[in-house]
């Protein structure tokens, strides 16, 4: 029996869109955020591919950072839908969005990254992957806003200037010491021991609590 709904089409007289994944990758390197990139035939553009039939848009997207950026293992959340019709000029395209933060030695040495100010990337990317970004940028602040490092691009160890300067990289503002001290403070353990610095007082470090 086939369904049909009260005008009496079935599901198959409906226009159906293609369903993608698109994987936004952020890390910070140097004093810089920035997001992993792959070439496509669109020119550079986040890992994502279709929707393979009975697969979840989890396991299309691990797939996706699997094969096309030689990524395995990575914790990611999604973003929201991408749904202008004419976001893909090759057809109706759907396109599911994820983030995920890492740092970057954990990357594979052959990663392509495109720097990003504020919450804009430097090079444009293919699509509207640019829009991605800057929704993973605004999701990355949200959870560094209510945690000290909850994606760990940190080292396990870390004095409170190396955290400062990892925030101020990714809200692309100065705090305050002190200020920012008492903030993230009850969100961390001291480890008695101290950063070997060349130069100056060794600093305290730190563990997340």
């Amino acid at each position: 029996m086939v369904w049909r709904d009260s005008s009496g089409k079935a599901l198959d007289d409906y226009a159906r869109p293609s369903v993608a994944v698109d994987v936004a990758v952020l890390t910070v390197t140097g004093d810089r955020l920035a997001v992993l990139v792959v070439d496509s035939d669109r020119g550079l553009s986040l890992p994502g591919t279709f929707v393979h039939p009975r697969e979840t848009l989890r396991d299309a997207a691990a797939r996706a950072l699997s094969r096309k950026a030689a990524i395995t293992g990575l914790d990611f959340h999604q973003l929201g839908m991408f749904d202008d019709p004419d976001r893909d000029d090759r057809g109706w395209v759907l396109s599911m969005a994820h983030g995920a933060a890492i740092a970057q030695e954990k990357l594979p040495r052959t990663a392509q990254l495109v720097s990003i100010s504020d919450t804009g990337t430097h090079e444009r990317l293919a699509f509207d992957h640019d829009r991605i970004v800057t929704e993973a940028v605004l999701d990355l602040r949200q959870r560094y806003r209510a945690a000290a490092d909850p994606d760990h691009l940190l080292p396990d160890e870390f004095t409170l200037l190396e955290l400062r300067r990892l925030h101020e990289t990714i809200f692309a503002q100065e705090f305050p010491k002190d200020t920012f001290r008492r903030r993230f403070i009850s969100d961390l353990v001291g480890t008695g021991q101290r950063s070997s610095a060349e130069t100056g007082r060794p600093a305290e470090l730190f563990r997340v609590r």
